[in-house]
């Protein structure tokens, strides 16, 4: 299977200062911000001579304002599609060109399940945003890719500042973890009004939203144990049960540290690879990062139930297949295993189970592996998340004391 191999170690100050240099598209507008970021810099010129007048005032002209450059975009959509809902994807992010046309498919179907809103994509990764922007990978063809993302709390204030009246916020996510409560928290900021100087959005705009009930917050795929971890094993075993009835098919999922399990919500892996099998114990649900359910862990069951060899089918339990499931799951080569450290996390997990004596096999499309948000049943459940969605209560307080 051909592999589109990238480099591990990368430098991210470099791809953050290429970011910058390639995207000084917009002047900063507002004064405030121009003065704050003047007091920045203002050191760097203290000996450089009868140029520093010169040198500020390109530094200002180079500023990236991304309010600016979201407030301009979401405005402009708004503007030409008379709409007043508005709903925000929020996903972690991913630097493959796959992933980019993954997430281009998904806010398509969302266009299509919420005719009456302007549908818009973020990401909640800096280091995605940043490399994605200078173009970390190619697509199929060889050419370098770039794609402009942005934080949730710009296309949040972009929003507010078109004042849509009613407003959905999706996860992305898998798990109500870690990454989900940082978009719990960029929506609470947003409706506490969390931004400086001039750019405060209308407090009465948001105390409305509050009044109203509308702003509403999606839930992450596997959010409830009861409906949501049985429905995605039932989507799961519609596509997969030909494989299951071949040999094993093991999932990989990201999880949480176990510093960072956020609400326990590691324990959805576990509780999925039970409804899974339920429909047949060839069915594995294993992670990058969760304590005691890494790939060795999910080897020691497969061989507790006696499955020593055999067929195996990878598959990738993210929203989208981009560095983990091309790199940590599916990777192949000397790159990818470590001879003298067989239980290494480096090792992938093709190279750790074609070494345990499986005959391991990744399914690819389009020459890539497939994430969640591709699968039309699984992504469906994430589109009735958002139209269940509840209104996020206690999320407004006034920016004033007296109130």
């Amino acid at each position: 299977m051909k592999k589109i191999l990238i480099k591990r170690e990368q430098s991210k100050l470099a791809c953050f200062a290429e970011r910058e240099e390639s995207r000084t598209k917009f002047k900063i507008k507002s004064f405030l911000v121009a003065t704050i970021a003047l007091a920045m810099v203002a050191p760097v010129f203290t000996a450089c001579g009868s140029d520093d007048d010169d040198k500020k005032q390109e530094i200002i002209e180079n500023i990236v304002s991304e309010f600016s450059v979201n407030d301009k975009m979401v405005a402009e959509q708004k503007a030409k599609s008379k709409k007043d809902v508005a709903v925000l994807l929020v996903a972690f992010g991913s630097t493959w060109n796959n992933a980019f046309l993954a997430f281009d498919k998904t806010k398509a179907a969302y266009e299509a399940a919420f005719p009456n809103a302007d549908v818009y994509v973020c990401f909640s990764s800096d280091i995605c945003i940043n490399r994605a922007s200078v173009g970390e990978n190619v697509d199929d063809n060889g050419n370098i890719v770039k794609r402009d993302y942005y934080e949730p709390r710009y296309l949040l204030h972009a929003i507010g500042a078109a004042k849509y009246s009613k407003i959905y916020v999706q996860s992305l996510q898998v798990i109500p973890g870690e990454e989900f409560a940082a978009v719990v928290a960029s929506v609470k900021k947003f409706m506490n009004n969390g931004y400086i100087g001039d750019a405060h959005l209308d407090d009465a705009y948001l105390a409305k939203l509050a009044e109203n009930e509308a702003i509403f917050l999606g839930m992450p795929l596997l959010n409830n144990p009861d409906v949501d971890v049985p429905e995605v094993a039932k989507q799961l075993n519609a596509l997969y049960s030909s494989e299951a009835q071949q040999g094993v098919v093991a999932f990989m999922g990201h999880g949480n540290p176990d510093t960072y399990d956020t609400f326990k919500a590691n324990v959805r892996y576990e509780q999925l690879e039970e409804e899974l099998q339920k429909f047949s114990p060839n069915y594995f649900v294993g992670t990058v990062d969760m304590p005691d359910n890494y790939k060795q862990d999910v080897l020691a069951r497969m061989q507790a139930k006696g499955i020593n060899s055999g067929k195996m089918y990878l598959h990738a339990l993210m929203s989208i297949a981009g560095d983990h499931a091309h790199n940590d799951m599916a990777g192949e080569g000397e790159e990818y295993w470590r001879q003298m450290d067989p239980d290494s996390e480096e090792n992938s997990w093709y190279e750790f189970f074609s070494h345990k004596d499986y005959e391991v096999t990744v399914p690819v499309t389009n020459k890539h592996p497939l994430g969640l948000l591709e699968l039309p049943g699984v992504l469906n459940v994430w589109v009735s998340h958002t139209k269940n969605a509840e209104f996020l209560e206690d999320a407004y307080h006034s920016m004033y004391p007296e109130e």
